[in-house]
């Protein structure tokens, strides 16, 4: 049976109930991977639900950063470095990834605690995560304040490390292949099976 909600209905409810409804209600998700370093070079990573394309020519993609009503290790190290990765998460490291949402002590290196693997490239200040099949190296551009409190950080794509198999001849890559996972709400991990591709659609 269909159900119809409108607000009086969430607005009576003060536990988790609605928050878990509209997180999930957006659907599946992409998940990766946010590596950083600090001034000193320490390293963070944790896992991120809202990646979003925003162009190609330049490359950018954004994502969404909670309030920061309360310390935010990933976001302050970028905008002290102004360098950051993104890196996507296989079926074998979702455990480790989740893991990455705890609330670990300042001081507690996220890559330590889960047994992820840093992997510095060329003079980057920003980690890869090794385990990771598909990842990039971006440079923050800029960051929108939105009306609830959250950012919508914006980064441009520096370099692309990718396993030359999985690229098609017209520059797509078959994600799948890869053996990548989504999410939907906070805790709901899905796999990710290729369907069908099909032409550029014309009227």
């Amino acid at each position: 049976m269909m159900a119809v909600y409108s607000e009086i209905d969430w607005a009576d409810r003060s536990d988790r109930y609605w928050s878990n409804f509209f997180n999930t209600l957006s659907g599946v998700r992409s998940s990766v991977l946010i590596a950083t370093s600090n001034e000193n070079g320490m390293h963070n990573v944790a896992i991120f639900n809202s990646l979003v394309h925003l162009g190609a020519n330049p490359p950018l993609l954004g994502f969404i950063l909670r309030p920061t009503t309360v310390p935010r290790g990933t976001y302050e190290n970028i905008l002290a470095t102004k360098q950051y990765t993104l890196n996507h998460i296989s079926e074998a490291m979702m455990d480790a990834a989740h893991q990455t949402s705890a609330k670990y002590d300042k001081g507690v290196s996220e890559f330590e605690a889960t047994g992820l693997t840093p992997e510095l490239m060329d003079d980057h200040i920003a980690p890869f995560v090794k385990e990771s099949p598909i990842k990039m190296l971006m440079h923050f551009r800029e960051e929108h304040l939105i009306m609830n409190g959250t950012r919508l950080i914006v980064g441009s794509v520096e370099k692309v490390v990718v396993n030359e198999s999985i690229i098609e001849e017209d520059g797509s890559i078959k994600v799948a292949e890869e053996n990548l996972i989504a999410i939907s709400g906070l805790y709901h991990y899905h796999n990710v099976s290729f369907l069908k591709k099909k032409p550029f659609a014309r009227p």
